[in-house]
């Protein structure tokens, strides 16, 4: 049995990963330290003066979509993960910094919360996990999901499970899956479908932690894109769309096998993903 705590967010794709986790046989969850949404895309974006209806648009699209897929489970679920709340970034404030420790658990497991600093980092130091939602060292920093599909290269969608560490999506890689496509898709299928084959990774790294073998890391590659929040434009959304309705998808699936050969990522030998 292994007895973890997660860091993560307060979005409806959080709530679900968090519950999902706590439901294994294998798996106690002591607390979730849940942030809020202060600093969130939606609400950064809703504060700024220039124009933003198309982003909005597009933001609505993606909530909606999560209530689709996401919302009767996590309405109908019983909650294991005892849940604590909290602002976003006060994880590592002195009050819940002591709490986690205090409470000694096997693991720390991260998704979606904010950069989290000492004295976590250290006294967690290789028992702390983190997903990063795009594959690293490709596509790192912010919605690293988002931009491979903006710039036409859906084979960089994906997820990235590291050791955490205090760079930005720079620890040490244990797994990485690709994301998987159908014809008809649109971005936010495509992303909500993720989060659950994310989650089931994410499972089966806790329960086979032990088992996890060390592998030798990607390069960094010559084009590693970095991008933040503020790089979020009306123009990449309507790009984003403008891809999507020029089959950008069906180009790709009958691509697939070229395009990910060129695209290497790193698969635990440990775990039988099947």
């Amino acid at each position: 049995m292994k007895r973890i705590i997660i860091l993560t967010g307060s979005e409806l794709r959080h709530v679900f990963f968090r519950k999902y986790i706590a439901l294994s046989e294998n798996i106690e969850v002591i607390n979730s330290y849940c942030e809020g949404q202060e600093k969130s895309l939606r609400a950064l974006t809703e504060e700024e003066e220039i124009a933003n209806d198309i982003r909005l648009k597009h933001l609505s699209t993606r909530e909606q979509s999560e209530k689709d897929f996401f919302r009767l489970f996590v309405e109908t679920t019983v909650d294991h993960s005892n849940s604590v709340h909290l602002s976003k970034g006060k994880i590592n404030s002195p009050k819940y910094t002591k709490a986690v420790i205090n409470s000694e658990p096997d693991l720390l497991i991260a998704y979606g919360c904010s950069i989290i600093r000492e004295p976590l980092l250290s006294t967690f130091e290789g028992r702390f996990l983190n997903v990063h939602l795009g594959l690293s060292p490709y596509y790192r920093g912010s919605g690293t999901n988002y931009w491979p599909l903006v710039n036409g290269e859906p084979e960089y969608v994906g997820a990235t499970f590291m050791h955490i560490d205090a760079g930005i999506d720079t620890g040490e890689i244990i797994h990485q899956v690709r994301a998987k496509y159908s014809w008809d898709d649109t971005p936010s299928q495509i992303g909500n479908r993720f989060i659950i084959e994310m989650s089931r990774a994410y499972q089966n790294i806790i329960v086979n932690f032990e088992r996890l073998e060390k592998m030798p890391q990607l390069p960094i590659p010559s084009n590693e894109r970095v991008y933040k929040k503020k790089d979020y434009t009306e123009e990449s959304v309507v790009t984003l769309y403008k891809n999507f309705e020029s089959g950008l998808i069906e180009r790709y699936l009958s691509e697939e096998v070229d395009r990910c050969m060129k695209v290497p990522i790193l698969t635990n030998p440990a775990l039988n993903m099947e």
